[in-house]
């Protein structure tokens, strides 16, 4: 069914990473979304009402929301599509985390109040109305269905895509239908053994709407405020600068995502000092260049020149390296100078230094001083540290 539906409403649908095809898949996810979650809530509804169901009112409610969600999801990627502007030169793809934020608010406003309802109802039951308890199972049978369906068809879309909106829209498909087991759950028990768990039932609704709703909240938190870049990506920016024999190392990469498919970095390259300043200019346009056509990443690169075929200047380097990884096996050392003196030679650096790193930035300092003064008193240390 998927397949089908892609080739049918999105034209040159393998292009995903082209803005106007997202927004087609977004289109057309959208709309079906709308459609199915407006006839599920309206069978829920009626099937609910003529029950005595607050678990299956509250269900189709939960579809409502979804289907203003999904409006919302609509308007986001057709803002998301447009072209960067003076007032936004990065363009407008971080409107789906936006997006994502409205639908998790849905979500958890669904839950309250379903909670609420809930609540309330175990101190003045209601005895749901025998004469529609099968019409009402079948329509709980058949929303699961669909549900799931719309769980693995948003899902699907959002991996091919890259869309955060999508991957919260699955997951809030998937908690429904959960949601929508447990009411036909309860509804069963009640027809088959008398047992009239409703308000308990939408207890444990609510609950599951409202923790589906903090794992959306969550992660679109995460995408709003900035969390680190995609480790395959990180390693195929490093994998990439490698091949080019004028970058002797990288550090200092820092990735940002200003939406699906518009990644911008900028990054440091080792480059040995004595070369031709136009031939390594040369080789960081076509790094840039390549990461560009072959990442999709807008890249910015720093050249750093260092010495090499030094023998003493290689020495020291390889002893610093050494003294950083007895201090803590991932540190890493860069931009390594030596500047020589007469009553004192300056030994000047960088040590990138993971978050993760129980030592403070002042042990840190103070032991590598130290071992560096065992080579020679005479050195003296000038260190920077990066936090990475």
């Amino acid at each position: 069914m998927t397949k089908l539906l892609t080739r049918l409403f999105v034209r040159d649908h393998q292009n995903t990473g082209d803005a106007t095809v997202r927004g087609r898949y977004g289109m057309m996810v959208s709309i079906v979304c709308i459609v199915c979650n407006l006839l599920l809530c309206a069978g829920k509804f009626l099937f609910g009402t003529l029950l005595g169901s607050i678990a299956m009112t509250a269900d189709a409610v939960n579809n409502l929301s979804d289907a203003g969600s999904s409006v919302v999801t609509l308007v986001s990627f057709r803002l998301s599509a447009k072209p960067a502007d003076r007032d936004h030169p990065f363009g407008h793809a971080r409107i789906e985390y936006v997006a994502s934020m409205i639908v998790s608010f849905l979500i958890l406003s669904v839950g309250v109040e379903l909670l609420t309802g809930s609540v309330e109802k175990i101190s003045s039951p209601d005895l749901p109305n025998r004469a529609y308890l099968i019409p009402s199972a079948v329509m709980l049978l058949l929303s699961v269905l669909v549900k799931l369906w719309m769980g693995l068809f948003n899902r699907r879309i959002g991996k091919k895509i890259d869309s955060s909106v999508m991957r919260a829209t699955a997951m809030d498909c998937i908690g429904d239908a959960v949601a929508s087991t447990a009411v036909l759950a309860s509804t069963l028990l009640y027809a088959f053994l008398g047992w009239n768990l409703d308000a308990y039932l939408g207890i444990a609704v609510a609950v599951m709407i409202l923790i589906a709703g903090c794992k959306v909240l969550n992660e679109t938190k995460n995408s709003i405020l900035g969390e680190k870049p995609v480790a395959e990506t990180v390693e195929a920016i490093r994998r990439t600068v490698a091949e080019y024999p004028e970058a002797l190392g990288i550090h200092d990469l820092v990735v940002h995502n200003y939406g699906p498919g518009h990644l911008i970095a900028s990054l440091h390259v080792e480059v040995d000092g004595a070369a031709d300043v136009f031939d390594i200019h040369d080789a960081m346009d076509n790094i840039e260049r390549r990461l560009g056509k072959e990442l999709g990443v807008q890249a910015t690169i720093h050249a750093d020149p260092i010495v090499i075929g030094d023998p003493e200047v290689d020495r020291l380097r390889g002893e610093v390296i050494a003294f950083a990884h007895e201090i803590h096996e991932e540190l890493c050392v860069h931009d390594f100078r030596f500047v020589r003196g007469v009553t004192h030679s300056n030994l000047i650096f960088d040590i990138a230094v993971p978050f993760e790193c129980p030592l403070s930035e002042e042990e840190i300092l103070t032991r590598m001083d130290e071992k560096v003064k065992g080579l020679d008193p005479r050195f003296c240390t000038v260190i920077v540290l990066d936090k990475v």
